[in-house]
């Protein structure tokens, strides 16, 4: 079921979204080669629960069959696109690594995600990492109340394969407020004029997932982590936002 927000929540959406940022923000600064994915996501839950928050991803469970989601931020790495739980292993030079987290604030569902370079990286890797930023700007800058989920997709799909990329297919972006993840989905490809119509106060997620080579997927043994099935490399960018008469604002940022 699709839900429309009133103002107070999204008010209560907009303070969650900032302080989410400047968390996300923090753990940026603090990835480098030696730090351990653990130690991220240790920091994280503790700086989520200084701003009164809750970790949204933290015991969640997609499906009955999976087990709950074991740390506070997906930290997936090279060819992980999304969803890899927390772990021991060091971050190395060369990596490029998706940050996603998600927080619960006031009972309200905030969810963003951003991809970085460990140390020096390569030329093609920076360019995977600025066209998947490119294909979720250009996302938010065309919606507003009416706007169809395929208007959105098909724009990104060609804004990704123009530059030679792989969309995925198998994972969308979605609604985001109440719930971590609520309909409707906002799938990265599609065609213009299709799918759900968006409409004034709708909250929702947009999360491009871009990989270097093809874009097919397989789930990791740990039931959480997608990889891409070529051990091409993958990045992933999302914000929340809400829609307006006009356009769409960000809540996720600072």
């Amino acid at each position: 079921m699709i839900t429309i927000k009133t103002a107070e929540e999204i008010e209560k959406l907009r303070e969650g979204g900032r302080k989410l940022a400047a968390i996300l923000d923090i753990l940026k600064k603090e990835a480098m080669p030696g730090v351990t994915a653990l130690s991220l996501d240790k920091l994280a839950e503790k700086l989520i629960l200084e701003v009164e928050g809750h970790p949204a991803f933290k015991g969640y469970k997609g499906s009955r069959d999976q087990s709950p989601f074991p740390g506070t931020v997906c930290i997936s790495v090279n060819d992980e696109v999304v969803h890899s739980p927390p772990s021991n292993r060091k971050l190395k030079n060369g990596d490029i690594v998706g940050l996603d987290i998600g927080m619960k604030y006031k009972n309200l569902f905030t969810d963003m995600a951003e991809t970085i370079g460990i140390g020096e990286i390569s030329d093609s890797d920076n360019k995977l990492i600025k066209v998947t930023k490119e294909a979720l700007d250009l996302a938010i800058s065309i919606v507003h109340q009416g706007v169809k989920t395929g208007d959105i997709g098909e724009a990104v799909q060609n804004f990704i394969e123009a530059n030679s990329f792989g969309v995925v297919r198998r994972l969308v972006g979605h609604g985001v407020g109440y719930q971590v993840h609520e309909d409707p989905q906002i799938p990265n490809w599609g065609r213009s004029g299709e799918g759900t119509t968006l409409k004034e106060n709708m909250v929702i997620a947009i999360e491009p997932m871009v990989t270097e080579g093809n874009y097919e997927l397989y789930l990791a043994e740990d039931g959480w982590t997608w990889k891409t099935k070529d051990g091409s490399r993958s990045a992933h960018f999302e914000h929340t936002i809400v829609v307006t008469k006009n356009g769409a604002e960000v809540l996720t940022r600072e």
